[in-house]
């Protein structure tokens, strides 16, 4: 199978659907893998690292969305990417489709198969994707927390102790 992973555009976002050592897996496997050219620049993750694990380097995300049996990516797509996407192609990431009923539109139009993480399920019922993503989620609070009670941010100046 051709895997693709395009650079994730969403503001914000600086994660990569693989990392080499995915990527370097699926190879291992007898998959192909494309990844868009600088994809994980923002995370210290070279095309050098994508090349050595096996992958080749594109420059672009249409010539992702357009050759790659299956997308890879950590967000959910936006409405250009979602118009890239083909019948029977397969879409693997986090969609978060209730507030976003555009999305869920554009998907359904597209013909993909969309795959969310969040919904993944193990042999026990849990949620293994969705599992360690909910546990950055708490970490992060505190910080968010911290970060609305400084008083440069509108709260009252108080430290967490």
């Amino acid at each position: 199978m051709l895997i693709g992973v395009p650079k994730e555009i969403k503001n914000h976002e600086y994660r990569v659907g693989l990392t080499p050592a995915s990527v370097r897996e699926l190879v291992h496997h007898g998959h192909d893998v494309i990844v868009q050219t600088n994809a994980g620049g923002a995370i210290a993750l070279t095309d050098a690292d994508y090349q050595a694990a096996g992958a080749r380097i594109v420059d672009t995300p249409e010539e992702i969305f357009a050759r790659a049996e299956m997308v890879v990516k950590v967000k959910e797509p936006q409405p250009h990417e979602c118009r890239m996407l083909r019948e029977g192609q397969l879409l693997f990431t986090y969609l978060h489709l209730a507030p976003d009923p555009e999305q869920a539109k554009l998907l359904k139009e597209s013909g993909c198969v969309a795959v969310a993480y969040e919904t993944v399920t193990d042999a026990r019922g849990g949620l293994p994707l969705l599992a360690p993503m909910s546990e950055v989620a708490g970490r992060m609070s505190i910080q968010a927390g911290a970060k609305a009670l400084e008083k440069s941010a509108g709260g009252r100046g108080v430290l967490l102790g």
